[in-house]
Order: structure tokens, then C-alpha cells, then sequence
């Protein structure tokens, strides 16, 4: 089993080197005629792919210890959720996936009206420049990452998952990010083809779907790990801008600038040749992101270390980025068209754009600083989290506010409806007065959730004073992401700066003070199984006299594993939210323990499902222009 899946890797990687040879000489010979030999010639290397990875799958399934991957990763007390997830776990199967993602979404790309669209020219190129991807990622599964590496013999039994990776988030928070990642490879390629076959301007309508769809899916991930650090890591935060963290934000920001960029082009045919660039550059930061997380060039929590892979990514990344900037230069120069003055709405658009570039180039410098530090220091240096929220938190909520005053100006010059804006201005000094009187003191904060509300405010104007937007599918699902952001900023404006916490030893019967809580803890339990040991808390959570609730903090430790990992407990709510994690306890039941006031907490998790759902009324259905 080895072998063959081995061998599906090596022949698909064969095929994808014969497929696109064939498709750089029918472009130098700009001939499209073979096209066929392309489109059915890639269902091999497709279908070699899927049979390896099920051949990963069922050999996880069967905890096939013969296999190095499943060895590291699994052991025989592993459920079978995480044996599945076990995947990509780590950073060959992690690759696989990615390929494998790729290659699904690629083959159902071929069969789309919008591919068959595309002229003959502009597939050649695709094909070019699409199985070139392809091949470099079969390359690194074949050379540094393979997942089929035989250990004889065999062991009777596996390392096991890391516990941190336990999580139903973590089931679905990889492949999400995956899916996002291989997503924006194939509207790269055909931007890239669309640019040298001087067809610009179609890509961005026939790539709509794809687009957004891997948006969702990256925003999706990013959301769903905020999650999962905030219940698992058990510090009481969703995002400590830590380099994992930060390697899957970095091409969500140029993404996100690359969809009001398009929107612009689509209405107006203007930044045609930014459009190819940023479109490039999103797919380009994806690959920086697995350059970040599994190069061994940035320690992090959950980082994978130095496995051969940073050298021949590095390359990648920089081939692509000088392919990129020549394919946009060989195409024909398109025909430039003015844009409207700054103070009209596709003006704001390409603000809000550049806002977003910023922050990614922001992010991204501080992500790498202590490699470059050591240009001229012999210790590297990093930044902390501070650094991160002094900077990017204010250009955040300054995004904010754009999306306040944005839909009430005109698309090329003046207001779209004065009386919106009057209100929308109105709402925004009422809530700044209001939040302040509140005792909101913290400027940011104070900022952050005037904007916020403001922003709220103006979707509700908007579809109030224009009867025309609530006739529109697409109002809906553009103002919805929008509201979205709204939302969570509004809970990342509380649950930051004024989260409340504090430690404590307790003996049972004891209780503590915080925020207007008494927390009393009342004893703890043990547990065995055959997987893990633990030690559980029962802290009774009162507020005026009244119960709130019952808070159940663990302190888990897990076969294979020597070092406890803690189990956080949260009591949900809109307004609080109690989080409790055990740090420690001893023979005598005392119990050391770590209680959080999280105001807001939960508006994250909300704007963010919204986030995700928002967009998928956007998408174009069949015969929509």
C-alpha cells in the first residue's frame, strides 16, 4: 500500500510535468486546438491524487502503524473524528489535502459555463499555469513531504494526536483554510492566462463564484480557529496575533482588497492590471502562509518544524511573484479609465482597499521581523501583541467607519442620499456620547464601538430610505458582510480592553470576588479512560444572590503526552461571558484556578458566522449576468 500510493504521487507528478509541457508548447505555438488532451488529460493526475489520499485515509482508519505519518500521528485509543482529522494533522498530510484541494476544485472549474467561456488562448495559458501549481505540489510530496513512508517494523502502537488538535474545531478549521488556500490557485491562473491572452476583464465575472467561495472558506477557518484558541489553549483570548494566526490572515487582506478592487473594474473597467497582481499576490500570501507554518522560519505554538520544504517554497514564491509581474507586463496595455474623485463611493472602495493592503503588509513585516532583524542584530527580536493592537486595531476600526459612510455616496461623484448620511453622522456622535457616559474611557475601545454601532445603524438606513436594495439578493449579501464586521468589531471593541480576570487558590467551600461575580468552588472529581486521566472542578458562579451557572474546568493528561493540558469552561452569554481554567490543584482538593469576565465575547463568534453566510447571496446563479 505504500508503494502504490507512493506511486500515484510520483505518476501524477509525471503527468502534470507532461501535461503542462504540452500546454507551453501549444502556447508558443499559440495553438489551442489540443485543448482536449489538457482538459482530460488532467483527470489523471486528479484521479491519482484521490486514490492516494484514500489510500492515506483508510490506512488511518485501519491505524496502520507501518505508515511513519500515521505513526506520529495516531494511536490506538484515538477516536475515530480524530483519526480522520489526523490527516492534516501534520505537514505532509496537510499538503496532501492542500493538492488534493486543488485538484477537485480544478476539475469541477473544467466543467464550469465560466471555463467554457474563456477563449482557446486563455485556456492554453490556464493549463500552462495551473498544472505548473499542481506539479510543485506533487513535487514536495514526492521529494521533502512524502506521507507514505514505510517503518519496519511495524510498531505495535502510535505516538497519538497531539491533544491540542483534540477539538471539534480543529476538525474542521485546517481543511476550511485549505480549501480557501487551493481555492484562490485556479482565478490566479486564469488571471494570469486572461492577462497575456489580452482578455482582461471577463476572468473577474467568470472567476465570481470561486472567488468568494474561497473567501468564505479562508474566512471561515480563520474564524472557526479564533474559536478554538480561545477554548482550548485556556488563556481566555481568541487571537494573540501569534505567526500561525497571522499566516492565514496575511491573503485574507489582500483578498478581501482584491473583491472591492473587482468590484470597481466591473463597474467601472478600470485597475485591470491591479486586479491580475492582487489576485496573484492573494494566491502567492497562501503559500507564504504554509512558508510561515511549515518552513521552521518562525517558532510558534503550533508551527510544524524545518522539514525541507522552506528552501523549494521560498522559490516558489519568488518564481511566481517575477511570472506574475511579466505575465501582466506581456499582455496589451488595457485601456485606462479615470476614476471618480476620493469622495464618491468607488473612491472610498479603493481606500478601503488600500487600508486593507496596509494592514497586510503590516502584519506580515511584524510576522517576519525576527528574521529580519538578524540583518543587523546577532538576536532576533519580535513583537508582541501590543505592537499588533497599537497599529492594527485603529486602521481596523478606521475600516470601519468607511463602511458607515461609503453607501450613502454616489458611485462617481456626490451623495446618494442625504438624509442617510445625516442620520448615519447623527447615530455616530449619539453612540460615541452614549458609550462614553457608559464609562467606555479607552479611546480605541470608545472608537471601535461608536463605529461599530454606526455601521449597524446605516445597513438598517440603507434598506429603509433605498426600497430598491431590499429587492436585491446581492444588497443583501453585500450589506450583510458588512453588518457582519460591524458585529464583531463591536465584541472585539469589549472583549479585549475590558476583559476582567483573575487567579486564585481555593479550598473547597471557598469563593472569590470578580466583576460583580462570586465564584465558590465546591470540590472536584476524577476520571480515567483508556485515553487520558483528568481532573475536573466544580465551580458554582452566583450574581447578586442568583445562580448563574456551574463552571466545569478540567486539567487533562493524556496518554503519550507527559504534560497536563487544561480544558476551559465557559458559562455563554450576549452580555458575560465566565471562562474558568484550571491551573493546577493537590492531594488536599485545593485547586488553583484562572476566572475571566469576557464582555461581549460572543458578538465575535456571531459577526463571524454571519461572515461566512453573508456571502454565499452573492453568488451568481445560472443566467445571471
Amino acid at each position: 500500500m505504500h508503494l502504490t500510493a507512493y506511486l500515484g504521487l510520483l505518476f501524477a507528478l509525471l503527468a502534470c510535468l507532461f501535461l503542462a509541457g504540452y500546454a507551453a508548447l501549444a502556447a508558443w505555438k499559440d495553438q489551442d486546438h489540443g485543448l482536449v488532451i489538457l482538459e482530460r488529460g488532467f483527470l489523471l493526475p486528479a484521479f491519482l491524487v484521490l486514490v492516494s489520499s484514500g489510500l492515506l485515509t483508510a490506512a488511518l482508519l485501519a491505524k496502520d502503524f507501518s505508515f511513519l505519518y500515521i505513526y506520529e500521528h495516531v494511536d490506538r485509543v484515538l477516536s475515530p473524528f480524530y483519526t480522520v482529522s489526523a490527516f492534516w494533522a501534520g505537514r505532509e498530510g496537510s499538503l496532501l489535502f492542500w493538492s488534493l484541494a486543488m485538484m477537485v476544485l480544478g476539475a469541477i472549474f473544467a466543467q464550469t459555463p465560466g471555463y467554457r467561456s474563456l477563449a482557446g488562448r486563455t485556456k492554453v495559458f490556464y493549463w500552462l499555469f495551473f498544472l505548473t501549481v499542481q506539479a510543485f505540489f506533487l513535487l514536495l510530496l514526492t521529494c521533502w513531504s512524502n506521507p507514505f513512508i514505510e517503518v519496519v517494523p511495524a510498531p505495535a502502537d502510535g505516538q497519538g494526536l497531539n491533544p491540542l488538535l483534540q477539538n471539534p474545531g480543529m476538525i474542521f478549521h485546517p481543511p476550511l483554510l485549505f480549501l480557501g488556500y487551493a481555492g484562490f490557485a485556479i482565478p490566479a491562473c486564469v488571471a494570469l492566462a486572461a492577462a497575456i491572452a489580452s482578455e482582461p476583464g471577463s476572468w473577474i465575472k467568470i472567476c465570481r463564484n470561486i472567488n468568494l467561495l474561497s473567501w468564505v472558506f479562508l474566512t471561515a477557518g480563520i474564524v472557526l480557529g479564533g474559536w478554538w484558541s480561545y477554548m482550548e489553549l485556556g488563556w481566555g483570548g481568541y487571537w494573540a496575533w501569534d505567526p500561525v494566526e497571522n499566516a492565514s490572515l496575511i491573503p485574507w487582506f489582500s483578498a478581501t482588497a482584491f473583491l472591492h478592487t473587482a468590484h470597481i473594474e466591473v463597474r467601472r473597467g478600470a485597475l485591470a492590471r491591479t486586479n491580475v497582481l492582487l489576485m496573484a499576490l492573494t494566491f502567492l500570501l497562501c503559500v507564504f502562509g504554509t512558508y510561515l507554518v511549515r518552513s521552521g522560519v518562525i517558532e510558534s505554538l503550533h508551527a510544524f518544524g524545518e522539514g525541507g520544504v522552506g528552501s523549494p517554497l521560498m522559490l516558489f514564491m519568488l518564481g511566481g511573484l517575477g511570472i506574475s509581474v511579466l505575465a501582466v507586463l506581456a499582455g496589451d496595455r488595457p485601456v485606462y479609465r479615470a476614476l471618480s474623485d476620493m469622495w464618491s463611493r468607488q473612491g472610498l472602495l479603493l481606500v478601503a482597499s488600500w487600508f486593507f493592503l496596509a494592514l497586510g503588509l503590516v502584519v506580515a513585516m511584524a510576522t517576519m521581523w525576527p528574521v529580519i532583524s538578524k540583518l543587523w542584530s546577532a538576536t532576533s527580536v519580535g513583537l508582541g501583541p501590543e505592537f499588533y493592537n497599537r497599529v492594527c486595531v485603529p486602521l481596523l476600526s478606521l475600516l470601519v467607519l468607511l463602511f458607515c459612510l461609503c453607501p450613502w455616496l454616489d458611485w462617481k461623484v456626490g451623495l446618494r442620499e442625504k438624509r442617510g448620511l445625516i442620520a448615519t453622522g447623527a447615530v455616530f456622535v449619539l453612540s460615541l456620547a452614549g458609550f462614553a457616559l457608559a464609562g467606555v474611557t479607552k479611546p480605541v475601545a470608545l472608537f471601535s464601538a461608536a463605529a461599530a454601532v454606526t455601521a449597524m445603524a446605516s445597513c438598517v438606513l440603507l434598506f429603509a430610505l433605498l426600497p430598491q436594495l431590499r429587492r436585491s439578493r446581492h444588497s443583501f449579501g453585500a450589506y450583510g458582510v458588512h453588518l457582519a464586521v460591524a458585529v464583531m468589531a463591536l465584541g472585539i471593541a469589549f472583549s479585549g480592553p475590558y476583559k476582567v480576570e483573575q487567579e486564585a487558590a481555593l479550598s473547597p467551600g471557598q469563593s472569590l470576588d470578580l466583576s460583580g461575580y462570586t465564584v465558590t468552588f465546591l470540590g472536584t472529581e476524577q476520571e480515567r479512560t483508556s485515553a487520558l486521566s483528568l481532573v475536573r472542578a466544580s465551580l458554582r458562579v452566583t450574581r447578586d444572590g442568583k445562580e448563574v451557572g456551574v463552571l466545569l474546568p478540567e486539567r487533562r493528561l493524556y496518554r503519550n503526552f507527559p504534560q497536563p493540558f487544561a480544558e476551559a469552561a465557559v458559562l455563554p452569554g450576549l452580555g458575560d461571558e465566565i471562562y474558568a481554567t484550571l491551573l493546577g490543584f493537590n492531594d488536599e482538593t485545593n485547586v488553583s484556578i484562572k476566572i475571566s469576565v469576557n464582555p461581549l465575547v460572543n458578538w465575535v463568534w456571531i459577526g463571524g458566522t454571519l461572515l461566512c453566510l453573508a456571502p454565499l447571496l452573492l453568488l451568481r446563479r445560472k443566467g445571471e449576468a
